[in-house]
């Protein structure tokens, strides 16, 4: 997706979320950053197509949102910082929304349910609140795409980290995708659990079982 064509589309629903959560609105320069970050070269699945479908299902589905505008500026920021391998891109992402928050006069409990919001995105506890479910989902929403999508999302997801090792890689994926597997519930909302459960399922399970079987032509020592 082109970044023009996605600032266009998305710029009426940043201004009203920022609108509705500060008194001061951002330069635009702050809404061109974040979309360029979401552009960065080394990016294949966390990209502004990602967000734009993250953006798209919320709308989709705000009626089910306590407070949708920050739900919303969650989601612009959860994916804001993406370094490879790194363990902390979630926390510097949640810090720079807060920052930004504060900077433009938002109030401190929003500043920092927005950057609870971004850390719930790193999936390793459980949400706690309705908005929290809520955005989870729709982070989560490619899991329960179409098999060939999901099979493009793996590939993708591949392809970043294409410096890690064959072996290494598939290891370590299906351990992340087993943890989603043994969940009782991947989906937290009615919404997403009833209609997208058993699809997500069907394509995990199918993902661990491709990466479980070794290339033709390669061993484990590659």
């Amino acid at each position: 997706m082109q970044t023009d064509t996605f600032i266009e589309r998305h710029r009426p629903g940043w201004q009203a979320a920022w609108r509705a959560l500060a008194p001061r609105m951002p330069a635009p320069a702050l809404l061109a950053q974040l979309a360029g970050r979401y552009a960065e070269p080394h990016r294949h699945y966390h990209t502004l197509q990602h967000l734009d479908a993250c953006l798209r299902h919320l709308d989709a589905l705000r009626t089910l949102a306590h407070r949708p505008e920050e739900v919303a500026l969650a989601l612009w920021f959860h994916d804001a910082i993406y370094d490879i391998g790194a363990a902390d891109n979630e926390a510097r992402s949640a810090d720079w929304a807060r920052a930004e928050l504060l900077a433009h006069g938002a109030a401190d409990e929003v500043a920092q349910r927005i950057h609870a919001l971004v850390m719930v995105t790193r999936h390793d506890q459980p949400p706690r609140t309705p908005d929290q479910q809520l955005l989870l989902d729709v982070d989560l929403a490619i899991l329960s795409a179409p098999p060939a999508l999901f099979d493009a999302y793996e590939q993708q997801v591949r392809q970043e980290y294409r410096a890690v090792p064959p072996a290494t890689f598939r290891s370590n994926r299906r351990l992340i995708l087993q943890g989603f597997v043994d969940r009782p519930r991947i989906y937290h909302t009615t919404a997403f659990h009833d209609t997208r459960e058993a699809q997500a399922r069907a394509n995990l399970q199918r993902s661990i079982q491709a990466l479980g079987q070794e290339p033709p032509g390669r061993s484990q020592g590659e």
